[in-house]
């Protein structure tokens, strides 16, 4: 049996230690010069002190750069422009507030990043006229153009960082918005039938006790189904670890249900199939299946009608579907208000399709939704034998 051996991968330092590894690096690239300065014996103490304890505040404030950002920015900057104009050792301390610039402008303060990056250099150019002989017109532009990258860089990871989090922001709201409307189809479909049948079952009380009883049984069975469903949706707002639900999820295949549950309301539903069906996709399954729950659950409702046809035509590229009843038009709810045609039109788009709802020409209401395939597989063909 062979065992595969993984390397340790070796990972750069980041956050505090990141600060920590570039403070102790460039102290020891600084002192490092200034001991050649000290073996020279060139210079007086008093200014090797000052050199050095500069050095030290420096490499030193780095480590609170992200808990102070514009304070470290300013200290590393001045001490850096102090030491230049002490020491007569070309380091690399420079490194230091150049970091500290792009930690500044990549939190998103800009005006912090260039009033820094400003006084940079015209301490730098002053330092021209102050008779350090390593400063010149070129350094000064080349500084300058150092310091509009960095803080450019910066402004750009902001902007980077910025634009995530307003994504998460989006998938966080539209996640709310559609168990939302998962919850508004789930509680508005059977309550509303419970409602019907209750209705019906207290009219037939006293005239046939027998159909009273078989609504109050239907009664019983949806309101089992309402607290299934909306433990199923509520589910997701919990991060709890639950078994996995044993009842199929929400699609055409259980269409026989909402059938079912139209009757016993005193709808008489024809489905009408036409194309090769196909499996589809969970998205347009679900979205189906709750158009015709909201297309029906109206019907109940408003329409007084008896009888309502569907019809799944199930073409190359998408699912067409249509609810029609034959009741009072306009009453079944106009295509313009309620939170239940807003809900299906909203589910339409969002696969890309479109939904239409209003009174027929000839009477009654329809609601007529296309729903793209997407990317899913061919549609199933009869086997020859």
């Amino acid at each position: 049996m062979c065992t595969s051996h993984h390397r340790p991968r070796f990972r750069l330092p980041h956050g505090a230690r990141a600060d920590a590894a570039l403070a102790l690096g460039t102290f020891v690239l600084v002192a490092v010069a200034e001991g050649q300065l000290l073996r020279s014996g060139e210079g007086s103490t008093p200014v090797r002190l000052a050199s050095w304890l500069l050095i030290v505040v420096v490499c030193g404030v780095l480590l609170f750069r992200r808990r102070y950002p514009v304070a470290v920015g300013w200290c590393t900057a001045l001490g850096t422009g102090g030491y230049y104009l002490l020491s007569d050792t070309d380091g690399p301390l420079v490194v230091v507030p150049i970091v500290a610039l792009y930690a500044i402008a990549a939190q998103g303060r800009l005006q912090a990043a260039v009033a820094m990056a400003a006084a940079m250099v015209i301490g730098m150019f002053a330092g021209t006229f102050a008779g350090t002989g390593d400063i010149n017109g070129t350094a000064v532009f080349m500084l300058t153009g150092w310091l509009v990258a960095v803080v450019a860089l910066g402004t750009v990871r902001h902007g980077r960082a910025a634009y995530a989090e307003e994504e998460a922001r989006l998938r966080a709201t539209e996640e709310r918005l559609r168990i939302a409307r998962e919850v508004h189809d789930v509680i508005g479909h059977n309550i509303s039938m419970i409602n019907v049948q209750a209705g019906a079952a207290l009219h037939r009380l006293k005239k046939d006790p027998a159909q009273a009883e078989e609504a109050l049984g239907a009664i019983k069975a949806g309101s089992r189904e309402t607290l299934r469903e909306l433990r199923a949706t509520l589910g997701v707002l919990r991060r709890v670890d639950e078994a996995a639900p044993t009842a199929p999820a929400p699609g055409l295949a259980r269409v026989d249900e909402l059938v079912a549950s139209a009757k016993l309301a005193g709808l008489t539903v024809l489905i009408v199939r036409t194309g090769v069906e196909r499996p589809l996709p969970a998205p347009v399954d679900l979205a189906a299946y709750r158009i015709m729950q909201e297309s029906l659950t109206n019907a109940a409702r408003h329409s007084g009608a008896g009888r309502v046809s569907v019809r799944l035509s199930y073409e190359d590229e998408e699912l067409a579907l249509a609810v029609e009843d034959e009741g009072q038009g306009a009453a079944a709810g106009p295509a313009g208000g309620g939170s239940g045609i807003a809900g299906m039109t909203e589910r339409a788009r969002a696969l890309g399709g479109e939904l239409t709802a209003g009174p027929r020409p000839e009477g009654g209401f329809a609601v007529r939704a296309r729903l793209p395939y997407g990317t899913t597989r061919e549609p199933m063909k009869e086997s020859d034998g």
